[in-house]
Formats: C-alpha cells, sequence, structure tokens
C-alpha cells in the first residue's frame, strides 16, 4: 500500500470555511435584526466571519428586543 502525505493549508482551510459561514452568520444577524426598530447589523472578520447586532440600550432594558429577537430566530437565550 502506498503512503501519502497529507499536509493540513491551516490558512487555505480557514479562507474556505470562512467563505461558506459568512453568509449564514449574516443571515441570522439580520434575521435577529429584523423586526427590531433601531437595529443595526455589523458585519466583520476577524479569523473567522462574525456579526453583530446592536440595539438602542432602553428597547433592550425595557422591553428585551434583542432577547426576544434572539430567541425568535431559534437561538437558546438563557441568564447566567
Amino acid at each position: 500500500m502506498a503512503s501519502s502525505k497529507f499536509r493540513l493549508n491551516r490558512k487555505g482551510g480557514a479562507e474556505v470555511l470562512n467563505g461558506l459561514a459568512a453568509p449564514a452568520i449574516n443571515a441570522l444577524a439580520h434575521q435577529i435584526a429584523g423586526g427590531i426598530e433601531g437595529a443595526e447589523v455589523t458585519e466583520y472578520t476577524t479569523d473567522r466571519a462574525a456579526a453583530s447586532v446592536s440595539v438602542p440600550a432602553e428597547a433592550q432594558a425595557k422591553d428585551g428586543v434583542l432577547t426576544r429577537g434572539a430567541a425568535a430566530a431559534g437561538l437558546e437565550v438563557r441568564s447566567k
């Protein structure tokens, strides 16, 4: 049996995964923010694809709009 050498290209793998994951992550962030007045989505990349959803502090404090939006999108929301 011939032995083959495999070398993992971490940089190339990260590029592929970032490319595949970014659209799903961004879509989820926009889904969470969709029904929230004043919500802003920021899409960015560090060593991986990421997105943040910002809402007015008063809306979160009074009504929990971000928490409800995340739960409506199917994310598990729980207190510490």
